[in-house]
This record gives structure tokens, sequence and C-alpha cells, in this order.
């Protein structure tokens, strides 16, 4: 089964105003500095582009969960959990996850993805397009991963049900 994701208010705003600020630099950076021979707009635009698309890729499509994975789909590349390895799949309350903080990864372009730490979670990983409707999937090796389907209980049934049968 697909599970669709959809991006939070925060998210878009943040993925607008970035797409306006990159485009706002290169475009003034290529008005600004013309013909004088000189390669940093170049070199800046390239950098903003990589910045941008990598991220576009990595971002989180949607999750499909099959009778042996869970499977978040991207661009580049997919995340696959064998169901074997999932111990629990939870739903959380947004205040579960509302002061994380990231370690490493993206906070709103395209969505919330990477390594993200809080008081009361620990370390997780998130593949998330937003802050609430959140599921908290546990495995064998103590890992954490928070994931935000559209439908999260649909997901948590569908899971158990998997389970059960």
């Amino acid at each position: 089964m697909i599970y669709k994701t959809s991006l939070d208010k925060v998210a878009k705003g943040i993925t607008i105003g970035v797409t306006i600020l990159f485009a706002a630099i290169i475009i003034g950076e290529f008005s600004i500095i013309k013909d004088d021979g000189k390669a940093l707009p170049i070199y800046t635009t390239a950098a903003l582009l990589i910045i941008y698309f990598t991220v576009f890729a990595f971002r989180p499509l949607n999750y499909t969960l099959t009778s042996d994975k869970l499977i978040v789909n991207r661009l580049f590349p997919n995340v696959s959990i064998n169901r074997n390895d999932i111990t629990s799949l939870e739903l959380l309350d947004e205040q579960d996850i509302r002061s994380s903080v990231r370690t490493l990864g993206v906070g709103g372009l395209f969505g919330y993805f990477g390594k993200f730490a809080n008081m009361k979670l620990g370390s997780m990983t998130w593949y998330a397009t937003r802050t609430d409707r959140t599921v908290l999937v546990r495995t064998v090796d103590n890992k954490k991963i928070i994931l935000t389907p559209d439908e999260p209980e649909r997901l948590v049934a569908d899971f158990n049900t998997y389970n059960a049968a």
C-alpha cells in the first residue's frame, strides 16, 4: 500500500522562501557581475543548484508498506526497512517532537529529513514532510525513525494487520 505525504505550511513557506532567495542570488549575481572575466557567479550558481537539487532528490515522496518491507520512496535512493527489523509503529502527538533539534539534516526545504534529537525520544532519523501526523518506527536495533504520512492511523493499522496475519 502507498501512503501519500504532503508538506505542512512551514515547509511550504521555507521551500518557497529558499527558492526565491536562491533565484534572487543567482539572477542578482549575473546582473551585477558582467563580462569582467570573473567566475564567481558560476561557482556560486553551481553550489546553490547542487544544494537545491540534492535536497530535492532526498525528500520523501511517499511511503510504501509491503508484506516484507516499509519503504521511504525518494528520487534517490529509496530507504527500505525490513518488517522483521521493526518492533513497533506508534502514533505520536505533535508535542512529542516539538522540541526536536536538527543535528544533521534538512529542516524545512522540501520537508524534514536527516538526524534529529530531543530529550524525550533521543536520537531519531526523520523522513518527514510535516511536524504533525507523525509515526514513530522503532527497530530491533533501537533506531527510531519518524514518518509523516497524510493518514498515519491507516499506516499503523495496516502494519498491525499485516503482523497479525
